[in-house]
């Protein structure tokens, strides 16, 4: 499995052409208690940088976009019903969605653990 992650503050987690989405610890602190997620629609399609959902805090609210293109599989139906996951599990069970990638080579455009620790510093 490979993790991955953007400069938008998400990471995903491919495993085959199925890969999971969500908040990195950097995004869940500079938020602040998560208290609601608006989570994108099983089924849709959606292109590299799209804005997939949405996290609020007690301080703000913020996009969560699309690391990849692909289609929404499942939702993390969990962190709906209690989104402060986000902040006490943000790189396990806060996920976010799943999503059936359609090009796995915008993959090797996003940053490794390394790559992010350095650009979140």
């Amino acid at each position: 499995m490979t993790t991955k992650y953007t400069e938008d503050h998400e990471w995903i987690s491919v495993d085959g052409d199925i890969a999971t989405v969500g908040i990195t610890h950097h995004a869940q602190d500079a938020l602040g208690d998560v208290v609601f997620v608006d989570l994108p629609e099983v089924g849709k399609n959606l292109a590299q940088k799209d804005v997939a959902g949405v996290v609020e805090s007690v301080k703000a609210a913020a996009d969560v976009y699309m690391p990849v293109s692909g289609e929404v599989t499942e939702v993390n139906e969990a962190l709906r019903n209690d989104p402060s996951l986000a902040n006490s599990d943000p790189l396990g069970a806060g996920w976010f969605f799943k999503v059936k990638l359609s090009d796995a080579s915008q993959l090797d455009a996003l940053l490794d653990e390394t790559a992010y620790a350095a650009f979140a510093a």
